[in-house]
């Protein structure tokens, strides 16, 4: 399995505020933005803003990282050897699949593996 990339996470009532101030910092436009499942996400740099009302957005709280894998499957593996407890199963979103798992020790990690386009427009081959 291969960390493609790795994003610290944000929380934002509204993502349309939060962003100006990312885009001057990072000197970018966002790489991607969706909403999902009640929330609004944007990945920008090295950072993914999660953006919406408290209450939404408290649901993916608990995460303290997101990590783009080149094999979930493999990593789920690696995961389980080192004593990792899956807490939410491997799910679809519109970027792809992903899990979430909490490490021995106890941070707790989004893994997600990128649909292909994503991966060659945001990584390149």
């Amino acid at each position: 399995m291969t960390i493609v990339k790795t994003y610290a996470r944000l929380r934002a009532d509204d993502l349309d505020r939060a962003l100006p101030l990312l885009r001057e910092m990072v000197g970018a436009e966002p790489d991607l933005r969706f909403a999902f499942d009640g929330v609004e996400l944007a990945a920008i740099g090295d950072l993914l803003v999660v953006a919406g009302p408290q209450q939404e957005r408290a649901r993916y709280a608990h995460a303290s990282a997101t990590v783009i894998v080149s094999d979930p499957d493999e990593q789920v593996r690696a995961l389980e050897a080192h004593g990792a407890e899956i807490t939410t199963a491997m799910s679809t979103s519109p970027t792809g699949r992903f899990l979430y798992a909490r490490h021995a020790g106890g941070p707790e990690v989004e893994y997600v593996e990128w649909v292909p386009e994503l991966v060659e427009r945001i990584i390149g081959s």
